[in-house]
C-alpha cells in the first residue's frame, strides 16, 4: 500500500539564517524587477477615470512603450527598490509567527492565515511611505494629469543623468509641502485592508492547492513543481478577493484622498461593480510571475538555507 505523500514545510528553527537573507535580497530583487512593469500598468489603470487613458492592460502596455519606452515602464524602479527592507521583514514575521503559533496549534492553516496577516501589518508599516512615492512618479509620462505633483522640468540636457534622483527629490518635497509626514502614510489603512487579507488569504490557500495537486500527481512528481502550480492559484484567488480594496488604495494614495469610504463609494457610484474589477487582469498577471518566482525562489531559498545536519532528511 502506497504512503500518503505531503507537501513537506520547511519551518524556521530548520534553517541556517545566515544563508536564508543573502539568498533572499537576491530573490526579492530578482522578483520585483521581473513584475514591476506590470505594477505601474496596474497603478495606471486603477487611478484613471473610466478608460480615459487606457481601454485595458495591453493597450496600456503598447501605449507606455511607444510613447515612453522601456524606461517608461521602469518609472519609479529605483524608489521601489528599498521595499527589499520590507520584503526582508516580511518573511522573517511570517516565519516566526508560524513558530509561535505552532506552540499554541498544530493547524497549518490556522498557522498560515495568522502569520500571513501578521507579516502583511509589518511590511506594509514599511512599504507605504515607499510605494506613495514611486506611485506618484510611476504617474508621471502620459498619467500625469492623474496625479497631484508633477515633477519640474529639466534644466537642460545634462539634467538626464540624475533625472531620477532629481524627481524623486522633487516628488518628496512636494509631498512634504503639501500634507506633511502624514502624506506619506496616506493610504495607510486602505493598504492594511488590502493587504493584510491578500497575505492571510494566500498562504492557506497556497498550502490547500499544494496539497490536493499532490493528491492528484503521480508519485514521482517533484513537490517543487506542485508548489510552482499552487502558487499562481492562490495569488489569482487572493487578488480577485482583495482587488476592490486596491483600486481604493491606489486612488487614495496618488490622488490624495482622505477617506477610505468616501473613496469607495464615488468609485461605486462613477462606474459601478465594474470599477471594482480595475487593474485585476494586471494584478493577476504580475501576481501569476511573482508567485511562480517567489515560491519557486523561497521554496528553494529554504532549501538551501537548511541547516547542514537537516539536507539528507527533507527529500522533494
Amino acid at each position: 500500500m502506497q504512503q500518503k505523500r505531503n507537501i513537506q514545510i520547511i519551518e524556521w528553527e530548520d534553517l541556517d539564517k545566515r544563508k536564508f537573507y543573502s539568498f533572499g535580497v537576491f530573490m526579492t530583487m530578482t522578483i520585483r524587477a521581473t513584475v514591476y512593469p506590470a505594477m505601474l500598468i496596474r497603478t495606471r489603470l486603477q487611478v484613471q477615470k473610466g478608460k480615459s487613458l487606457y481601454t485595458g492592460t495591453y493597450d496600456a502596455f503598447r501605449k507606455i512603450l511607444r510613447a515612453e519606452g522601456i524606461r517608461g515602464l521602469y518609472r519609479g524602479f529605483v524608489v521601489n527598490t528599498f521595499t527589499l527592507i520590507s520584503g526582508q521583514a516580511y518573511i522573517t514575521t511570517y516565519e516566526l509567527v508560524r513558530k509561535y503559533v505552532s506552540s499554541y496549534s498544530k493547524d497549518n492553516t490556522l498557522k498560515s492565515l495568522v502569520a500571513g496577516g501578521s507579516a502583511s501589518l509589518v511590511a506594509q508599516s514599511i512599504t507605504v511611505p515607499i510605494d506613495v512615492i514611486s506611485q506618484q512618479l510611476m504617474m508621471q509620462g502620459q498619467g500625469e494629469h492623474l496625479t497631484r505633483f508633477k515633477v519640474k522640468p529639466k534644466a537642460s540636457a545634462a539634467a538626464k543623468h540624475t533625472v531620477t534622483f532629481g524627481q524623486t527629490r522633487n516628488i518628496i518635497a512636494q509631498i512634504f509641502a503639501a500634507d506633511g509626514f502624514r502624506g506619506f502614510y496616506r493610504g495607510y489603512v486602505a493598504s492594511l485592508l488590502t493587504y493584510i487579507p491578500n497575505s492571510a488569504v494566500w498562504w492557506p490557500f497556497y498550502h490547500f492547492y499544494a496539497e490536493q495537486l499532490s493528491k492528484m500527481a503521480p508519485s514521482d512528481c517533484p513537490h517543487l513543481v506542485l508548489q510552482a502550480m499552487a502558487g499562481p492559484l492562490a495569488a489569482a484567488t487572493a487578488s480577485t478577493v482583495t482587488n476592490p480594496m486596491d483600486v481604493v488604495r491606489a486612488r487614495v494614495q496618488v490622488e490624495g484622498r482622505t477617506s477610505v469610504i468616501e473613496t469607495f463609494k464615488q468609485l461605486l457610484s462613477e462606474e459601478g461593480f465594474w470599477g471594482m474589477t480595475k487593474g485585476l487582469s494586471a494584478r493577476i498577471i504580475s501576481s501569476t510571475p511573482t508567485a511562480i518566482v517567489m515560491v519557486v525562489g523561497y521554496e528553494t531559498l529554504k532549501k538551501l538555507s537548511l541547516r547542514p545536519e537537516l539536507v539528507d532528511s527533507r527529500h522533494w
